[in-house]
């Protein structure tokens, strides 16, 4: 065997050596009218109303939407303008409302942009949290945000980046606090 042909078998092996893991491994090729067909929603539905309840028939939470679109194979629903509204185990729900919403299979919902959360109850110590990302875990009742934060109560107002709360126990914690803004009320 003369050197050219030496060196053209050994590039040969080594050619095969580096492409057989490649070839080896089972990675399931998704065709392009798979990829397409994904993006595609399942259903769709204008001026949404839906309302879903526990296992012991309460209310859980209800939500109302301008547009929804559903993606089965994505795992996913969007919503367009929705405005949710979380029952927890206290007797006043929270109301979410933002201009995008999604809602994953593991019951986590995440609204983005002029997130604006509301107490329905008046007397409470949080009266609305503003933000523009948001993640609500509906099992749990959790809320949680990484982004600039305004939470509002009766006399005061304070500003964080990020805060994490348990709509449940009423129990918030903020991420990184920036102000506070304190104004008691005159009493007459």
């Amino acid at each position: 065997m003369n050197r050219v042909t030496l060196c053209i078998a050994i590039l040969f092996i080594l050619a095969l050596a580096l492409s057989l893991p490649g070839w080896l491994s089972d990675e399931e090729v998704l065709i392009d009218s798979q990829t397409e067909e994904a993006w595609v929603p399942n259903y769709q539905a204008s001026k949404m109303r839906s309302t879903l309840y526990d296992k012991l028939g309460q209310i859980n939470h209800q939500v109302f939407a301008q547009k929804m679109e559903h993606f089965d194979l994505l795992g996913f629903t969007l919503f367009k303008q929705p405005n949710y509204l979380l029952f927890a185990q206290s007797l006043h729900p929270w109301k979410v409302e933002a201009q995008e919403g999604t809602l994953y299979e593991d019951q986590r919902i995440q609204f983005e942009t002029n997130v604006e959360i509301t107490s329905l109850d008046k007397q409470g110590y949080i009266q609305v949290i503003r933000t523009n990302f948001v993640e609500v875990n509906l099992e749990d009742k959790t809320i949680h945000s990484d982004q600039a934060v305004e939470i509002v109560g009766p006399n005061y107002v304070i500003k964080s980046n990020g805060f994490t709360a348990s709509l449940e126990t009423q129990r918030y914690e903020l991420l990184d606090h920036v102000k506070t803004v304190y104004q008691p009320s005159i009493q007459r």
